[in-house]
């Protein structure tokens, strides 16, 4: 107890010194503990920046109203009282080439259509498609899961800035430039593997796309694109900007963490920066041993199964449709082995835990203040810790919150606050360019 109390007064110091209020809260036992992070867990809104989804989950046959090997699905949202979900509607780069554009721009109209069937024939009486922080608050009170879109890599639009307002009609809030590989529209993290860049930032038609993303509403997410290009979105854009699922990159040396430079800029734009649960950004050293003595046990495991472990590489080379059915046959594998890895690992390979996740809330409300911090789990699509591997654990980043001191006006900013008022800002900034013409 002595050591837990000690734990919460340096978080409170820490605080005092980066100019947030944040004191240690004292509890006389684990029980209290939990009673008041419950309390404060139902009555604020959670929300979740990025859920991947497979569209195989959208039928009449299997859908998200069942209990699925995927990370998320609703009963899972309701038990870890998880409000709202970002689907996101993500395209892997391809070549930019008119066949190209048309194929991705064919995928992500299937997940919206995905998306709108899910909240307008399958479940409407339990989730709803929100566009509006209002949107949200309203549903949220009807006692419905929220449902938002966003879009994870902006190839899909080719060359036609049109297709930026046909996404905003069809309820997208957020979208992203570029994914791993350079996109017509910007260059990506990934180029700092090999020092190639096409762009050297943002094209000339990702320049135009910024301002056509700011008249029509949608936020300009920065997680995947090269330093350059967001340093140049948040030049040109004349609304605050959102890093959809990025955690710090002081804590995790990944490309796809944002370091304390790109933290300030987002600072000042009046941004928010999504820290992401996804293991190897979270904690590199932890992550990187697991994986590997993981990986040995599972495929291990799927010999006997008849079924082959890829590598990283090999998966983003197949098609989409047989890559989503390996994911969801490798999701339903580690579901199954857990208890085994867990068991064997434990010693010798702790996991990537909520505690860890939680140290980039931290840093990042230290580095930015409070108003500029959030959270995403990037589930189903890599992410997830121990204490937070599905939707049905939600609870336990809030129970870390709260012991490390942070207050029920804190958590409901970090939670959903300050996302939903930087969706406020862009949303006003799109109705006065709409007026302006």
């Amino acid at each position: 107890m002595k050591q837990f109390l000690t734990a919460l007064v340096a978080v409170a110091i820490l605080f005092t010194f980066s100019g947030v209020s944040v004191h240690a809260q004292k509890f006389s036992n684990e029980e209290e503990l939990m009673v008041k992070a419950r309390k404060i867990h139902a009555e604020v809104i959670t929300l979740d920046t990025h859920i991947d989804i497979n569209t195989a989950n959208f039928t009449d046959a299997v859908n998200y109203t069942q209990n699925l090997p995927s990370q998320v699905d609703l009963p899972k949202l309701k038990k870890g009282g998880l409000d709202v979900s970002w689907l996101i509607v993500y395209t892997g780069q391809g070549e930019l080439t008119e066949e190209g554009y048309k194929k991705a721009y064919q995928n992500a109209i299937d997940k919206f259509d995905a998306i709108h069937r899910l909240t307008k024939q399958i479940a409407p009486d339990r989730i709803e498609l929100a566009l509006t922080s209002s949107d949200v608050r309203r549903v949220v009170k009807s006692g419905k899961l929220v449902a938002m879109i966003g879009v994870e890599n902006a190839y899909p639009i080719g060359a036609d800035l049109s297709r930026i307002k046909e996404f905003a009609d069809r309820g997208a809030r957020y979208m992203s430039l570029a994914h791993n590989g350079h996109s017509q529209l910007a260059d990506s993290n990934t180029g700092e593997r090999d020092n190639v860049w096409l762009h050297n930032g943002l094209s000339d038609l990702g320049k135009k796309a910024i301002y056509e993303m700011n008249k029509w509403g949608i936020m300009i997410d920065i997680s995947h694109p090269s330093k350059q290009a967001n340093i140049q979105a948040m030049q040109l854009s004349k609304a605050p900007v959102i890093a959809s699922h990025s955690s710090a990159r002081a804590i995790a040396d990944h490309s796809r963490n944002l370091d304390d430079e790109q933290l300030e800029l987002i600072k000042r734009n009046g941004g928010v920066v999504q820290a992401v649960a996804l293991r190897s950004y979270v904690h590199k050293e932890k992550s990187e041993l697991r994986a590997k003595m993981t990986n040995e046990i599972l495929r291990e495991l799927a010999e006997k199964e008849g079924f082959k472990v890829l590598e990283r590489a090999d998966v983003l080379k197949l098609p989409e449709t047989e890559r989503a059915a390996y994911g969801a046959k490798l999701t339903a594998l580690r579901a199954q082995a857990r208890p085994v890895i867990n068991e064997r690992l434990k010693p010798s390979a702790p996991d990537v835990n909520v505690k860890d996740f939680v140290d980039h809330i931290d840093y990042l409300v230290k580095k930015m203040g409070i108003d500029h911090v959030g959270i995403s789990s990037d589930f189903d699509g890599g992410g997830g810790v121990e204490g937070w591997d599905d939707a049905s654990e939600t609870f336990n980043v809030t129970l870390e919150l709260v012991r490390r001191g942070y207050t029920k006006k804190q958590i409901a900013k970090i939670w959903s606050g300050n996302l939903l008022r930087v969706l406020d800002e862009v949303q006003k900034v799109a109705r006065q360019m709409q007026k302006q013409g």
